[in-house]
């Protein structure tokens, strides 16, 4: 589907929790970040029905966040419905892989075609320090069996200033187990969104293809954006529509979220 400026809108991403296992210092602050309620969650079946909209739009691709989506009970039902969907040739799943290395297979086997992993140093002090607690091996273990699943796997490190040549480490170790990598610039919502720079994402805003779902059922046009509303469970694909139709031609500032919420 077209959204306004011409740009074909094929991604939809899902996030499927606001909660995390982490605190990583880009995400959300030391004391976390207030939860939703757990009755303003949409079920893994509605999810499933926006994407299911989605895909009857022309949407081919859909990305299961969080949050960490991870920590959220029974996530493997989602992906069983969600790739089942005529029309979605691939499912992927960005996390922060601590909790992956016992499902990765599971995971695959419903379906699951690909995992971003976000691993921002391979130093274990580093790692603790960045995200507030974290274990280093947990995340390593996580994209290594999520690897001998049969899942393709790209690290994901977001270069934290006076800290950028964590990134090389990061990427030699990906290289030398025969993943994929890529540079995340950080980003903060309530900033201008900057489109260039020196590392592999955000991409720019004109080649941006896709849409997001909260995990309370608010569509997302952007991410540096402030727009949102809720999904109309009477009428799934207008509101998808919608959504791809109030994409601005470039991403601003965001409001009212944590990046947590959002799924980056």
């Amino acid at each position: 589907m077209l959204d306004s400026y011409g740009r074909e809108i094929r991604c939809l991403r899902i996030s499927v929790t606001d909660r995390c296992n982490l605190r990583c210092v880009y995400c959300m602050p030391p004391e976390g970040a207030a939860s939703m309620p757990h009755e303003r969650i949409l079920s893994y079946e509605r999810m499933a029905e926006v994407a299911a909209a989605a895909a009857r739009l022309g949407f081919d691709k859909v990305r299961l966040t969080g949050g960490e989506p991870l920590v959220r009970r029974g996530v493997e039902v989602l992906v069983s419905l969600v790739s089942a969907l005529p029309g979605i040739a691939e499912l992927a799943m960005t996390t922060n892989g601590t909790l992956l290395a016992p499902v990765a297979q599971d995971l695959a086997a419903r379906g699951l075609k690909s995992v971003n992993v976000s691993v921002d140093s391979v130093d274990p002090g580093r790692f603790a320090e960045i995200t507030r607690g974290g274990r280093l091996r947990d995340a390593l273990d996580g994209a290594l069996a999520a690897r001998d699943a049969g899942l393709r796997v790209k690290i994901n490190a977001v270069a934290i200033e006076g800290h950028e040549a964590d990134l090389e480490g990061v990427a030699a170790w990906a290289s030398a187990n025969g993943l994929g990598f890529q540079s995340i610039a950080r980003y903060r919502l309530d900033e201008e969104k900057r489109d260039g720079g020196a590392y592999d994402r955000p991409p720019a805003c004109s080649g941006c293809d896709r849409i997001r779902l909260l995990a309370d059922g608010t569509l997302r046009p952007c991410l540096h954006g402030s727009e949102g509303f809720p999904v109309d469970f009477g009428d799934v694909e207008g509101s998808v529509r919608r959504a791809v139709l109030a994409k601005p031609p470039r991403g601003h500032r965001s409001e009212g979220y944590a990046p947590a919420q959002i799924g980056g």
